[in-house]
């Protein structure tokens, strides 16, 4: 749990202060005459019905469900789906967790 934890937190979402940061260094050196060329970075996706999305398109890389969800039937379908599609997943403990990396309280699934 611990080595996947540090595999999704590269890949975290950032933070509203972060990225003011970074458009406002684009718009700057946009302003300069700069060309600016950015591509979109890649970011963990998280909520129930955008990974449900991304599985059924097959775009889902990795699919980490929690295991404390509330009520259970509200996920208790997903490892089925990731079966059909040949999408992998894996049950961790705890949404809070799951929630910290994406910057919210809890998160059922990323």
């Amino acid at each position: 749990a611990a080595s996947l934890r540090r595999l999704l937190k590269k890949y975290q979402p950032e933070t509203k202060k972060d990225k003011k940061q970074r458009l406002m260094e684009l718009a700057q050196a946009k302003k300069d005459g700069q060309d600016v060329s950015s591509k979109k970075p890649q970011v963990l996706k998280f909520g129930l019905n955008h990974v449900t999305n991304l599985i059924e398109q097959k775009a889902a890389k990795l699919v980490v469900i929690a295991h404390d969800c509330d009520p259970i039937e509200t996920v208790c379908w997903l490892p089925a789906l990731c079966r059909k599609k040949e999408v992998p997943y894996c049950i961790i403990k705890g949404k809070a967790r799951l929630g910290a990396l994406v910057h919210q309280k809890t998160a059922t699934c990323v």
